[in-house]
């Protein structure tokens, strides 16, 4: 991370907010002793809020104070509270801005709708739903213009709607310089159990975007480093309203985005894409382990198995049927053919948009369906779609082609409807198609998906 920055001389200060033990900040003097720098004169400012951390760090940062041309100053405060105030222009706060450097590796917590660093970072013009997404916005809006931060943080804002502004504020002030990813989510941290696909990134204040370096390692022993530079529109697609970045491993253009044959949306197509309505603990005393006298059919992930469904499944941990009725009714769906995504996957799994078709028929044509909370499916206006539709959908997005595609701008274990929602897709007789050459294979395996798929692509 420190290498990350590029050369600099004149005078320097540095902002390390989640300081911890000072790790971030001595490997940036490291190499400011070393020579990597040309600084006449480095300050660092240091917050960490967790009390017994603070001797660790002022351990680290005595260790430079034979330098002469060297100040650090350590702030025992929460870094949120202390920078919206300065960002906002309190005529009590504490001078924090001016940072021409900001190194950081800052907390991972979700912040409540409600919550005091919620007010105080909307007050500051910041909206985020994620401690980590709050510390790089503020560390940006702390910066002077050609400033550089550089930060590890987890990729998880790179899709979604909820990280939605936070892209805007980082896209219309910055200019993503680099990124590098850790293509192993249980390696990097491995010593700190940490399951998350973490990226590091430099963004410089108020930069001319221009071309993005992407270097990608295994783990962070680097011994396989790779590194490519993209033009801006491989990482933010322009006619991407949501503004999703994505962090291509490969100078080869996907498949998917070169293709003229794969330029729909689910509008132009005439259908939608839901999360399931049907949230368990809000509707428990409606559900019922095993079907019965006026119930519907409630479908999990755990009911779909490769390109079919099993159902009702005995001894299932979760239950298999709603009652249908007054208050259940409008969470549920009429029977038909639907094509469902699970919500939840892993990077680790060989494909990360695992689609399947719901058929009427499995259900002894009951006159409605259920769908849980983690699935997303595709419908026509809450009915069924046709059916070779439903399974046309389900071959294209259980491509590899499009496996590939999702993975360069989601990484994290969600697979949410708005991400699917702005997909580009086949048009609608090509879905057709595709679905009434599934209904004549007696056997559906990869090869044959992905090979059908390399057809229309061309």
């Amino acid at each position: 991370m420190a290498n990350l920055f590029p050369y600099g001389s004149e005078n320097c200060r540095l902002l390390d907010a989640g300081a911890g033990i000072g790790s971030l900040s001595a490997a940036f003097l490291d190499r400011w002793k070393t020579g990597g720098f040309g600084f006449q004169h480095v300050e660092v400012d240091a917050f960490e809020l967790d009390q017994t951390l603070v001797p660790h760090l002022s351990n680290s940062l005595d260790e430079y104070k034979e330098q002469s041309n060297f100040i650090a100053n350590i702030y025992n405060e929460d870094f949120i509270c202390a920078a919206t105030e300065s960002v906002s222009g309190s005529l009590f706060a504490k001078r924090h801005e001016d940072y021409t450097h900001s190194i950081l590796n800052p907390p991972y917590k979700k912040i409540r709708s409600n919550s005091s660093h919620r007010l105080a970072l909307r007050r500051a013009g910041i909206e985020t739903v994620n401690l980590y997404s709050a510390f790089i916005a503020l560390s940006v809006a702390l910066t002077v213009p050609g400033g550089q931060v550089v930060a590890i943080i987890p990729r998880s804002f790179c899709n979604g709607h909820y990280y939605r502004p936070f892209r805007d504020f980082i896209l219309e002030r910055t200019a993503i310089r680099h990124m590098h990813l850790f293509e192993s989510r249980d390696k990097a941290f491995k010593d700190d159990k940490v399951l998350q696909e973490n990226i590091i990134i430099r963004l410089e204040r108020g930069g001319q975007q221009g071309q993005v370096i992407v270097s990608t390692s295994t783990d962070d022993t680097y011994t396989d480093i790779l590194s490519h530079e993209y033009p801006i529109e491989r990482i933010v697609s322009p006619d991407d309203s949501e503004k999703f970045i994505h962090v291509p491993v490969s100078p080869e253009v996907n498949a998917i985005e070169q293709s003229p044959n794969i330029c729909s949306t689910l509008a132009d197509i005439g259908i939608k894409v839901s999360t399931g309505p049907v949230v368990a603990f809000r509707l428990k005393s409606h559900l019922c382990d095993m079907p019965e006298k006026n119930t519907v059919p409630l479908l999990y992930p755990g009911h779909f198995k490769a390109n079919s469904a099993i159902w009702p499944i005995k001894g299932m941990k979760k239950p298999n049927a709603i009652k249908r009725n007054s208050e259940t009714e409008k969470w549920l769906y009429p029977n038909g053919f639907y094509c469902v995504v699970r919500r939840f996957s892993s990077k680790e799994e060989k494909r990360r948009i695992v689609a399947s078709v719901v058929d009427p028929e499995m259900f002894n044509n009951t006159g409605g369906l259920g769908f849980e909370n983690h699935l997303n499916l595709f419908h026509e206006n809450k009915h069924g779609l046709p059916e070779n539709l439903a399974r046309g959908l389900a071959v294209f997005l259980n491509s590899t082609a499009v496996d590939e595609e999702f993975r360069c701008f989601n990484g994290h274990t969600q697979v949410n409807a708005t991400d699917l929602k702005l997909m580009r897709y086949p048009n609608r007789n090509d879905l057709t198609n595709l679905g009434k050459w599934a209904t004549h294979q007696v056997e559906i395996t990869q090869v044959r998906i992905d090979a059908k798929i390399g057809s229309l692509l061309k």
